[in-house]
């Protein structure tokens, strides 16, 4: 990957205005793997505009991306969860596009888009831990019958999980980490001739 052309703001707003109107679309393509983690975590690739943002425009781009596209979700479909899994969405996605953007700023090469790609889905994996464990479940739990009933959800997959943070560490963590790398490969794939586009 080139270093990229200058874009004027004019056009830097629009590409994020579009990129964020796809990633509130392909929130509606999600499908869950209940052998491998309960069915209500879902996976989907609208992280992806993000990443391309923030590779093509800059990391601050990618992260309004992320709370652009939350923000379309609750107005256009609602929330269920009185915004939390909107906030935990764009909370991850942002600590996923704007670690890899700026490292991507740091070294601006093909290599360079690889680490830092791999770099932002292990971020956001990392970052799931504490927001999943102290701000969404608790959350959940107080709307869905308590804890009790969430880590159940877990241990009808793993009897052997004990307590929420160890639910955590064996699902969600690698899950994010897997539904980043999805998002890295696909960027990988598409990101040059995008990228030729948005900066024609």
């Amino acid at each position: 990957m080139s270093a990229s052309r200058t874009i004027s703001q004019t056009r830097k707003i629009t590409v994020t205005a579009m990129l964020s109107a796809v990633s509130f679309l392909l929130m509606f393509i999600e499908f869950s793997i209940p052998m491998i983690i309960p069915s209500f975590v879902k996976m989907d690739i609208s992280d992806l505009p993000a990443l391309i943002g923030a590779f093509a425009l800059g990391p601050v781009y990618g992260v309004v991306i992320e709370v652009l596209k939350n923000l379309l979700h609750i107005l256009i479909k609602g929330t269920s969860s009185a915004g939390i899994g909107e906030l935990c969405n764009a909370v991850l996605g942002a600590a996923f596009a704007l670690s890899a953007g700026l490292i991507y700023l740091k070294h601006h090469t093909r290599k360079g888009a690889v680490i830092a790609s791999l770099a932002g889905a292990a971020a956001m994996a990392v970052v799931s831990l504490p927001m999943n464990y102290f701000v969404t479940y608790p959350f959940y739990a107080s709307l869905f019958g308590g804890m009790e009933n969430i880590i159940g959800a877990y241990q009808a997959i793993l009897p052997s999980v004990d307590g929420l943070l160890q639910c955590l560490v064996i699902f969600n963590m690698p899950f994010t980490l897997v539904k980043g790398l999805l998002d890295v490969l696909l960027c990988l794939l598409i990101y040059k001739p995008l990228s030729n586009v948005i900066h024609a």
